[in-house]
């Protein structure tokens, strides 16, 4: 039996309650140093310079995750890197997360302790110091995640997506297309006779093993990476959720320009979304700081958002709306 096995077998949550389960839960999750904690009706979290950056997303059962193809601490490592890359986006340090879970009455205790487990080792790898200060547990059918991540400004003027200027240079940090990469195989080598995700079918096609899979199931954003462009002078910036393409078209709309590729890009790079990076861009002259590099140039606003050697890029990805039936990931 192996760790995700382990995590399905046990009392269930129905067995133990809600004050029971909560117990076994905090004392796996990062404590952070918030100035009040989770045991109260609020947490008091710090924010210095009296300013702070605040996000919430959500993680559902079928189409954001299927556990026969992510393990519980898959789940929870997913759930807090998302949310932190959010708060990067902004030029933020992650500085508290506040984590509510609506769960299956006969979903084992086991289950939750390990989705704590991989909240806690996301924000010891992501964003050190970084905790979760408060929660909430609730039942449905459908196993649900809600996550809302705040971010210390730590003095400076939040970089936002509409600040990018004509001669500015185009760069990102982080992978790309590596998760969508992932998902595609799960979706042809990961499922039964019938096209349903099956954990067997992951694991004796190989897929559990492959990298890109690790990578669709455990993103590693480059958290360290907002502070750092937003210190070293980021003009805009958003974190890369759906796709270079749609974002950066969201980009590019909200700054009122065209972005023009220079990378040689393929259709996943484009396309494909979870993986998490930033796209942001910088004043022209200037040394890109962190990992970021340069991909392109803001050019003034014209007919498209996104062109590549002046012919237009389609600006698509992920819409969890337009592309969610039932089947997707």
């Amino acid at each position: 039996m192996d760790a995700t096995d382990e995590a399905w077998a046990g009392p269930r949550v129905g067995d133990l309650g809600e004050l029971a389960v909560l117990d076994r839960i905090v004392r796996r999750l990062p404590a952070g140093s918030p100035v009040v904690g989770p045991g109260d009706d609020c947490a008091v979290v710090a924010a210095p310079d009296g300013r702070f950056v605040v996000t919430t997303d959500m993680m559902v059962h079928g189409p954001d995750f299927r556990w026969a193809w992510s393990s519980p601490e898959d789940v929870g490592w997913k759930a807090a890197a998302t949310n932190l890359s959010d708060v990067a986006a902004m030029g933020a340090v992650p500085s508290g997360l506040v984590i509510a879970l609506a769960a299956p009455q006969d979903t084992p205790v086991a289950v939750l302790e390990s989705f704590a487990d991989g909240v806690r080792l996301a924000v010891d790898a992501l964003a050190p110091g970084c905790g979760v200060v408060g929660g909430d547990l609730s039942t449905s059918a459908t196993f649900t995640v809600s996550v809302t991540a705040f971010g210390d400004l730590e003095g400076r003027s939040p970089v936002l997506r509409s600040g990018a200027r004509v001669g500015d240079v185009l760069a990102v940090s982080g992978e790309l297309g590596a998760a969508a990469r992932g998902l595609s195989r799960l979706f042809r080598e990961g499922v039964d006779p019938d096209g349903e995700p099956s954990r067997a079918a992951t694991i004796a096609s190989g897929a559990d093993l492959d990298p890109d899979v690790a990578r669709q199931r455990r993103p590693r954003p480059p958290i360290a990476d907002g502070p750092v462009a937003g210190r070293g002078g980021a003009t805009a910036m958003l974190d890369l959720s759906d796709g270079l393409a749609i974002d950066a078209g969201r980009l590019a709309r909200a700054s009122r320009v065209t972005l023009s590729l220079e990378a040689d890009l393929d259709e996943v790079a484009l396309h494909g979304g979870e993986d998490h990076g930033l796209l942001a861009t910088f004043p022209a002259g200037i040394p890109l700081p962190g990992g970021f590099r340069r991909i392109g140039v803001v050019r003034e606003r014209g007919a498209s958002d996104l062109v590549r050697g002046g012919v237009p890029v389609a600006t698509t990805g992920w819409d969890p709306y337009a592309d969610w039936d039932g089947a997707a990931g």
